[in-house]
């Protein structure tokens, strides 16, 4: 009987709800006859591939695992009159898979932009009722078709023509016998194509004129390039429609690039003729440059440009590149461009931060972009692996965002006469930050970007939020008057349109490019926004820094999957993510906590027709066979004004004669006899299962924090109890106080329920500011 009692005791007294209320709750959740595990805190083994040699249940790389290798060596020859390309490449393939190969399969990702592409067909809709200019333009007031996609002139081995059949941006490569495991392949391939105008037919990449005629090249997808065979789906041959970018395997480069002798010329690698194409000047100044830790050094200024790009020549400048261990390869060429660069120190070696830009990127840019790259570099070390490449450069192009290895193409252009607004101005410094930062996602943690873009663009976005914010705190000068740098994704409250929005609309986080609706919400906001609840909320800096490192660095120069990014985010930390995955990553349910109900308790030693009922459940049929702690809460009609003001140890002489018997007098000294006994009801019509982080304020003007942990909900996904026994009156609840947890609907949130402001009023109040 005492030992009875003190279970009851206990749970009411030490952990703040009965035993019995907790019975009830589950009691009454109305389930169906049969059903499979709904709960939301099942495991993701259905969802999750099995763990094997090449992939371990850690989220590691087995004991087993592989990748293949690619080596290229390239001749390109660009001609600026016709902004043709015209190109020769000989590939080593090195099959480092346990497996014959019957065949290779080479990307042709530029046939993407063939006259009769089925890319330009692949999307419905009819007429939109909302157009933004380009998209309206590029949609219905198009000319003639473009004439793009690669012109293969041969495919050779040995000097031999080489059977090859071309499946759109796919080409097979027949070999005369299976590539053995452990063996290598030889071949080569030559080919041209009409370089598209980025600025009027949409591309990643391609050339600009500018107002005086000249041309600007950012050049990319501009070779046939391997496809990645690896353990998880072989060769990844899904065809390029223009969304899901690109799935490549490492390799070593060396290419020759012919341009006219009066451009400027940089690209992936480093240039290994420096002397033979900088001037003397330009050569001074880049060795001055690499000791320069603090500024840019101006290696072109922009009135050398401007009487370089006055002029034209007829000769032509060979530059010699050279790449190791890169997945791809991108230049840029241009007779219009400056160019600044700044040394980067880390314990391997310095690494070169270089701008590259026209005059139509000035002020702006000489003022912004090697700060930004800078700062990026130096974040993203910090929070992954210390950068390995020689150099990492920002290039400015019209209208773009784009990223390779060690060089990346970016928007924000100022206004002709050199102004320009703080849109356009974070807007240049945001992109930066981003494509630089795609060096380590996916350049270099090489995840499958045809398959799962969020891979590398959520956590390229959640990265460029922690730089952007750092940013702000390095260069106070760039934000201005703001407190903080106006992220434009990153922070809970950015990605709640989105979520609340129209289901027909959305797709999980866990779909292809070329299957979401919104792909900038769902491959970039909703990821990264994931991600940053996950790290300020949910695990908290310290573990989740290590785990993310840790899956950075394990997957460095390899080939990740969701389910090693998932795997090691746990394995890392020992916080069991399952749910989190699931209701972020794999679904399109949104978060929405509110506060349902928060009532009063009062005790009492009379036994009240609830507290019976609920005995009866477990066979009690008669009260007074034990000794039993009751309360009725405010709304019942057995409550009575006078309980207001008892103190709740004196109102039960069971609880006191309970304390005297099992309790001595220095520990009975410690039991406090909280004035009020609350029972706070949360409700979750969202389906995102999250940590309750709520405030308490009360009557004396004080407030506390609690966050019960998003475990509260595995056995009721509706509605949970919590019971708040205090010395002090509440007089206010709120839910998410900080908005941390992106919640859609915020009106819930808080009891004594707020107030709605008029329209009006909230109009008027808004002059009066």
């Amino acid at each position: 009987m005492i030992r009875y009692t003190y279970t009851l005791l206990a749970a009411f007294l030490l952990i703040g709800a009965p035993t019995f209320a907790q019975e009830e709750q589950q009691a009454e959740e109305k389930r169906p006859m049969g059903h499979e595990n709904t709960n939301r805190f099942r495991q993701l083994y259905n969802e999750m591939s099995t763990p094997n040699e090449y992939r371990t249940a850690s989220g590691a790389p087995g004991h087993a695992y592989y990748q293949n290798h690619a080596d290229y060596k390239m001749s390109i020859e660009l001609n600026d009159n016709t902004q043709v390309l015209q190109g020769y490449e000989t590939i080593t393939y090195k099959n480092n898979s346990p497996d014959d190969l019957e065949y290779l399969w080479v990307q042709l990702d530029q046939n993407v932009r063939e006259k009769n592409s089925p890319a330009a067909e692949k999307n419905g809709g009819g007429v939109g009722a909302v157009s933004q200019p380009g998209s309206f333009v590029g949609s219905y007031m198009k000319g003639e078709p473009f004439d793009g996609g690669f012109k293969i002139q041969a495919v050779t081995a040995n000097g031999k023509p080489l059977k090859h059949t071309i499946n759109w941006t796919m080409m097979r490569i027949d070999m005369p016998a299976p590539l053995k495991a452990g063996a290598s392949y030889t071949f080569s391939i030559k080919w041209n194509y009409n370089i598209p105008e980025h600025t009027v037919d949409r591309a990643r990449s391609g050339f600009e004129t500018y107002k005086d005629g000249n041309k600007g090249y950012i050049i990319a997808q501009f070779f046939p390039r391997m496809a990645v065979y690896n353990d998880v789906e072989g060769w990844q041959n899904y065809q390029f429609w223009g969304n899901g970018e690109f799935a490549l395997p490492f390799g070593n480069y060396e290419v020759d690039i012919t341009v006219p002798a009066d451009h400027l010329l940089d690209g992936t690698g480093e240039i290994t003729n420096l002397k033979d194409v900088y001037s003397k000047t330009e050569m001074k100044r880049w060795e001055q440059a690499k000791n320069s830790y603090e500024k840019p050094v101006i290696i072109r200024t922009q009135k050398e440009a401007e009487k370089i790009a006055s002029g034209r020549v007829k000769s032509t400048k060979t530059w010699k590149l050279k790449a190791e261990n890169v997945r791809d390869f991108a230049w840029t060429s241009s007779r219009r461009y400056i160019m600044d660069a700044q040394a980067v120190k880390f314990p391997e070696r310095d690494v070169m931060a270089i701008s590259i830009y026209p005059p139509e990127g000035n002020p702006l840019w000489e003022e912004y972009s090697t700060k930004a790259i800078v700062q990026t570099l130096d974040t993203y070390s910090k929070y992954t692996f210390n950068y390995p490449y020689p150099k990492a450069i920002s290039v400015h192009a019209k209208g773009q965002g784009m990223e390779y290895p060690m060089i990346c193409w970016n928007y924000g252009r100022p206004n002709e006469d050199g102004t320009y607004s703080d849109r356009t101005k974070y807007g240049m410094i945001s992109v930066i930050i981003h494509e630089v930062g795609h060096n380590y996602f996916p350049m270099i943690v090489n995840s499958d970007e045809r398959q799962w873009g969020w891979m590398d663009e959520g956590l390229d976005t959640f990265m460029q939020y922690l730089t952007e914010q750092e940013f702000g705190q390095n260069f106070p000068e760039a934000i201005g008057d703001n407190d903080t740098y106006p992220s434009r994704r990153g922070a809970p409250s950015k990605i709640v349109n989105y979520m609340k929005g129209d289901q027909n609309f959305i797709a999980p986080i866990m779909s292809n490019p070329e299957n979401a609706y919104q792909l900038g919400n769902n491959a970039y906001g909703k990821p990264a926004t994931a991600l940053n609840i996950l790290r300020e909320t949910v695990m908290g800096h310290e573990l989740f820094d290590h785990a993310f490192k840790t899956y950075a660095q394990r997957w460095m120069f390899k080939h990740p999957t969701p389910d090693d990014f998932f795997r090691t985010m746990e394995d890392a930390s020992a916080v069991d993510l399952d749910w989190y995955w699931r209701g972020w990553f794999y679904s399109t349910d949104y978060v929405d906590i509110g506060v349902k109900e928060v009532k009063s308790y009062y005790v009492t030693d009379t036994a009240t027709e609830a507290g019976k009922e609920m005995l009866l459940r477990y066979g009690i049929t008669d009260p007074s066979s034990i000794d039993a702690v009751y309360v009725i809460d405010e709304d019942s009609p057995e409550f009575k004004e006078e309980m207001k003001s008892q103190d709740m140890l004196a109102a039960s002489k069971t609880l006191q004669e309970y304390l005297m018997d099992n309790f001595t007098p220095a520990e009975r000294a410690k039991i406090k006899s909280p004035k009020h006994l609350y029972k706070i009801v949360f409700e979750k019509p969202g389906g995102i299962p999250m940590p309750i982080i709520v405030e308490y304020e009360y009557a004396d003007g004080t407030k506390e924090k609690i966050t019960y942990p998003a475990q509260v909900w595995r056995k009721n996904d509706t509605e949970v109890s919590k019971a708040i026994a205090t010395d002090k009156e509440i007089v206010k609840v709120t839910v998410d106080p900080d908005l941390e947890t992106a919640d859609i609907d915020t009106d819930n949130n808080s009891w004594p329920k707020a107030k709605k402001l008029g329209e009006f009023n909230k109009f008027k109040n808004e002059v009066k500011e």
